[in-house]
C-alpha cells in the first residue's frame, strides 16, 4: 500500500481525533484494508456548493472532522466579513447521522461566538432558505446528501439571501476552509445557546407559501398524489398544499416515514425508477 497514504492515515490515530476514530483507522492500517486508500488518498474538497461524500473516517469522507473543518472555515470567513455577531441557521435531512452532524456543526459555530438557529427536527431545504431570511441570518447550512445513495451525506452552505454561495463569497469561504488544520477546530460550543426552530418557524414559512398562491380556482377539484420517498418534504409539503386550498391530497403511505435507508426504493433519486 502507498506509504504516503499510510503516513496520512496514521495522523488520525492520535489527538485531536477521538478514540473511536483512532481505533477505526488503526484497524484499517493493521488489516491492510483496501478501504484505507479511498478514505485517505485525497481530501474531500469543499466546492462551490459545499461537501458531499461517503460517510466514514478519513480525509476523503464525511465525518465530524471534515464537517468541522468546513464549519471552522465558514466561521473564520464570517467573522472577517460580518459586522457584529454573525448568525447562522441550520437544517438537516433524514440521512443517517444528519441530526448528530447538525448539532456538531452548531457547536463549532457557537464555540466561535456565532449565534445559531437550528431546526429541532428534519426539514426540507426550502425551510432553511426561509429561516435564513426570516431570522436575518448571515449564512445557512443544510446537512443533506440530496439524491445520492444512502451511504452518502453532505453539507451545503447558503448566504444571507437564502440562496447557495455565489461569488465572491464562495471562493472566499473555500479559501478559508482549505487553511483550517484539524487541531484548530473548536468543537466545544455550549449547545444550551442554540435557538431551536420548530412550529413557530414552520407556521411563518407556510404563511408565506400560502400568500404566494395566485388563485384558489379549481383547487378543490384537483387531486394531488405525493410520495415522500422516505425524505424530508413530507414534514411540510402535504400541509402546505392543504393550507393553500388543495382539499384532495393523497400520500404514498409506504414511503411517508423518513428513513435514511430508503427501504422501499432502489435509489433516493426521484429521476430514477422506483
Amino acid at each position: 500500500m502507498n506509504q504516503d497514504i499510510i503516513a496520512k492515515a496514521k495522523k488520525w490515530t492520535s489527538a485531536p481525533f477521538d478514540t473511536a476514530t483512532q481505533k477505526a483507522v488503526q484497524d484499517m492500517i493493521a488489516n491492510n484494508d483496501p478501504e484505507l486508500v479511498e478514505a485517505f488518498y485525497t481530501d474531500l474538497d469543499f466546492g462551490t456548493g459545499g461537501l458531499r461524500g461517503i460517510m466514514g473516517v478519513g480525509t476523503n469522507r464525511v465525518n465530524q472532522y471534515t464537517l468541522g473543518q468546513a464549519t471552522q472555515g465558514l466561521a473564520n470567513y464570517l467573522k472577517k466579513h460580518v459586522a457584529g455577531t454573525p448568525k447562522v441557521a441550520i437544517a438537516h435531512d433524514c440521512r443517517h447521522n444528519s441530526k448528530a452532524f447538525a448539532e456538531i456543526v452548531a457547536k463549532v459555530l457557537i464555540a466561535n461566538n456565532i449565534e445559531v438557529y437550528l431546526y429541532e427536527a428534519l426539514r426540507p431545504t426550502p425551510s432553511l432558505s426561509f429561516a435564513v431570511r426570516h431570522y436575518h441570518c448571515d449564512s445557512g447550512i443544510v446537512l443533506t446528501a440530496s439524491h445520492n445513495p444512502k451511504e452518502y451525506n453532505g453539507y451545503k452552505v447558503y448566504w444571507n439571501d437564502g440562496g447557495q454561495l455565489v461569488p465572491p463569497h464562495d471562493q472566499g469561504v473555500i479559501a478559508e476552509v482549505r487553511q483550517v488544520a484539524f487541531d484548530a477546530i473548536s468543537f466545544d460550543g455550549d449547545s444550551s445557546k442554540i435557538h431551536w426552530m420548530g412550529e413557530e418557524t414552520d407556521a411563518a414559512f407556510l404563511k408565506h407559501v400560502k400568500a404566494a398562491s395566485l388563485s384558489n380556482a379549481g383547487k378543490e377539484d384537483l387531486k394531488v398524489v405525493f410520495t415522500n420517498l422516505h425524505g424530508t418534504a413530507g414534514t411540510l409539503l402535504p400541509r402546505a398544499l392543504r393550507e393553500s386550498g388543495f382539499s384532495e391530497v393523497y400520500t404514498v403511505k409506504a414511503q411517508d416515514e423518513p428513513d435514511g435507508a430508503f427501504p422501499t426504493v432502489e435509489s433516493p433519486n426521484p429521476e430514477e425508477g422506483l
